[in-house]
C-alpha cells in the first residue's frame, strides 16, 4: 500500500478539525495537531436561600475535623445548613483527604442529593488530578449546583465548566474557619445568595489596554496546565477570558506552564487574560515581576491583559464565576470585570479591600507547597 499523499492527509485532518501539515522534506512531514475547540455553554446553578444545605468536602488534602466544624459554624451563621461529607474524616498517604474512591464518593454523594445546593471545598493542596477519570461530565451536569474553591480545586472547576455548569473560584473552608468575616469570605456568601460583583480594579503598569468578552476559565496555573487534553480541560473552549494565579513557583516554571498553554493553542483562543496573585513567586530572571514576563509573552496576541486582580493565594481572594460570560475593560485609569449573568449587581472597588497579613510560609503550607 502506497503512503497517503500529503495533500490528502491534510484534507482529512482539516475536515476533522485538526491543524496543518508542515513539510520539511520530500521524505518527512511534521503533522501539527491541534484539537478543535469545544463549545463552553454553562448554566448558572440556582442561588441559595435561607435553610439550603451546603456540603463541606475534602477533594484534595486532608482537613482536621475541628477546622471543618469551625467552617460549618460560619456557614450556619449565613442561615444555611452545613452537611459534612461522609469521608471527610479520612486520610490517605499522610496528606490526602481519603483515597481517590472515597473523595469521588463524597463528590457524587453531594451532587446526587437534590437537597444540597452548593459544595464548599475545605482546602486545596493536591489530589484532584487523581479524580479526573473517575467521574463523568454527565453526572456533574445532572443536578447543577455551585462548587466553591481554588488552588488544586481548579481541576474540579475545569470538570464543572466542561460539564456545562458555572462554578465559583473563591475561598474555602479552612479560611472560613478563621472567622469568615473578611471580604473574601463574605463575598462568597453574597455571591451564593445572588449578589454578583462588578469589580473595579486599579491600574497596573503591566496592563495591556483594551476591552474583550468571553467565557471565564482557569485558576491555579500549575494545576490547570497538566490537565490539557483531559475532560477537565476548560481551556479547550473558544472565545476565552483566561484567569491564572500561582504561589511559590519559580519564574521559569510559571513561564513553562504558560508555554504549555501557548503551544497547545490556548492563547490563540483567548480574547483576554486576567492575571491574579503570584504570591512568593521567583525572581531568578531580570524581569521586574511575573507580570512583566507574562506581558511580554501576551503582547503579540493584541488582547487586553488585566494585571493585579486580587484572586488566588494572597490575603485577599475575591470570588470569580468560572464558566460565566464576562467582559473585561482595561483602561489607562483602571479596569472593570463584569459578569453577564442574572443577579443583583454589587459594585466592588478592589483597591479599598484589605485583609490581615498571613505569613507567606503559612500560605505555602495551605497550598501544599511546603511542609
Amino acid at each position: 500500500m502506497k503512503p497517503m499523499k500529503t495533500w490528502m492527509m491534510a484534507t482529512i485532518l482539516s475536515c476533522c478539525g485538526f491543524g496543518a501539515l508542515t513539510s520539511c522534506s520530500d521524505d518527512e512531514t511534521i503533522i501539527v495537531v491541534k484539537n478543535k475547540p469545544v463549545e463552553l455553554q454553562c448554566v448558572k446553578p440556582d442561588y441559595l436561600k435561607p435553610g439550603d444545605k451546603v456540603a463541606l468536602l475534602s477533594p484534595s488534602y486532608f482537613t482536621p475535623m475541628e477546622t471543618v466544624e469551625e467552617a460549618a459554624d460560619v456557614v450556619r451563621s449565613w442561615g444555611l445548613e452545613p452537611v459534612i461529607g461522609p469521608n471527610v474524616d479520612k486520610m490517605a498517604y499522610g496528606r490526602l483527604g481519603g483515597s481517590p474512591t472515597e473523595r469521588v464518593s463524597d463528590i457524587r454523594w453531594a451532587m446526587s442529593d437534590p437537597s444540597i445546593k452548593a459544595i464548599i471545598c475545605n482546602r486545596g493542596g493536591y489530589g484532584t488530578i487523581q479524580l479526573i477519570d473517575l467521574m463523568t461530565l454527565a453526572e456533574l451536569k445532572a443536578s447543577p449546583k455551585w462548587l466553591v474553591g481554588f488552588s488544586d480545586i481548579s481541576t474540579l472547576h475545569g470538570l464543572m465548566n466542561r460539564a456545562g455548569v458555572m462554578s465559583i473560584h473563591g475561598t474555602m473552608g479552612t479560611f472560613l474557619a478563621k472567622g469568615g468575616t473578611d471580604k473574601s469570605c463574605t463575598m462568597v456568601r453574597d455571591l451564593l445568595m445572588g449578589n454578583v460583583p462588578r469589580y473595579e480594579v486599579p491600574a497596573h503598569t503591566q496592563n495591556i489596554l483594551g476591552m474583550a468578552s468571553g467565557v471565564l476559565v482557569g485558576g491555579n496555573l500549575c494545576t490547570i496546565a497538566p490537565n490539557h487534553g483531559t475532560q477537565a480541560d476548560a481551556t479547550s473552549g473558544k472565545d476565552l477570558i483566561l484567569f491564572v494565579e500561582e504561589i511559590g513557583e519559580t519564574m521559569r516554571n510559571v513561564d513553562r506552564q504558560m508555554r504549555i498553554l501557548q503551544m497547545n493553542g490556548v492563547l490563540d483562543r483567548c480574547k483576554g487574560v486576567i492575571l491574579g496573585e503570584f504570591a512568593g513567586c521567583g525572581s531568578e530572571f531580570t524581569y521586574e515581576s511575573i507580570e512583566e514576563m507574562l506581558h511580554k509573552m501576551l503582547e503579540p496576541y493584541h488582547i487586553p491583559v488585566l494585571c493585579g486582580y486580587p484572586g488566588g493565594h494572597g490575603d485577599v481572594n475575591l470570588p470569580l464565576v468560572l464558566g460565566a460570560p464576562v467582559t473585561i475593560d482595561v483602561r489607562a485609569d483602571g479596569a472593570i470585570v463584569q459578569f453577564d449573568i442574572e443577579g443583583v449587581q454589587q459594585e466592588v472597588r478592589t483597591a479599598h479591600i484589605a485583609a490581615a497579613s498571613t505569613p507567606l510560609s503559612a500560605r505555602m503550607r495551605m497550598a501544599g507547597k511546603r511542609e
